[in-house]
């Protein structure tokens, strides 16, 4: 990776020509995408047009890609080399939170011990019970089962675990894909309110949905993904 530093025209992202995909199969073709500091992203599209393997070729968890993706300055991307997820550890190190679709949670661990597993950086450990109380008061319902295995916990419930898991190491750029997917209305917008109320300070936040409504009119940005090429404001 290229150390240089950020400079202060250059945001928190910059994704450069790039194409990625898995085995022989292209599934983003020279996509050109940037955000800025501050920033709130909707990234819409139907399942299967590329959202989720724009968040993976930016966490460095594609098979192949081509193309400069820039984390604060610092370049993570262009032609890959040693299999996917070789570099990961080193840019969630250099501030991206990567939450990926559905909930992948440890069914007898408690609300607590998930979110202590998420404070995977050295500072965010020492800072985590501070950060956890920010959460908990981002995501209410948890408050009361902060203590409770989450296997036993509702689907709602463990999406949230989920996501504030994902949210406890502080970060430069917070990728969150499809936090509505298979939940009711209700509880889907009320993740959705949490996610939009989250604190950025210096960094950007990128929310990959089907459900447009959802975001509509609530972001600074509206993208569209199709067949894997964006449409819109990049």
């Amino acid at each position: 990776m290229n150390n240089k530093p950020m400079h202060a025209s250059e945001g928190i992202l910059q994704v450069r020509n790039l194409s990625a995909g898995y085995g022989p199969l292209t599934v983003l073709h020279d996509l050109d995408f940037a955000v800025t500091a501050g920033e709130k992203v909707a990234l819409v599209g139907l399942n299967g047009h590329g959202k989720s393997t724009l968040f993976r070729a930016i966490s460095g968890l594609t098979d192949w890609q081509r193309g400069s993706i820039r984390l604060g300055g610092v370049e993570v991307g262009r032609v890959r080399s040693g299999g996917a997820g070789r570099m990961t550890h080193k840019i969630v190190r250099m501030g991206l939170a990567h939450m990926p679709q559905g909930d992948a949670i440890f069914p007898g661990l408690t609300v607590a011990q998930h979110l202590d597993c998420g404070a995977f950086t050295a500072q965010a450990w020492r800072q985590r019970r501070r950060r956890q109380e920010e959460l908990l008061a981002l995501f209410a319902p948890l408050q009361k089962l902060i203590k409770s295995p989450v296997g036993s916990l509702s689907g709602g419930e463990r999406r949230m675990v989920s996501l504030a898991r994902g949210l406890m190491t502080p970060a430069k750029l917070y990728l969150v894909d499809e936090p509505s997917l298979g939940l009711a209305p209700k509880i889907s917008r009320s993740i959705v309110d949490a996610l939009l109320s989250l604190e950025l300070g210096a960094g950007a936040l990128v929310i990959a949905e089907q459900n447009l409504a959802l975001l509509s009119g609530r972001v600074d940005r509206v993208l569209g993904m199709h067949a894997g090429q964006l449409k819109g404001s990049a």
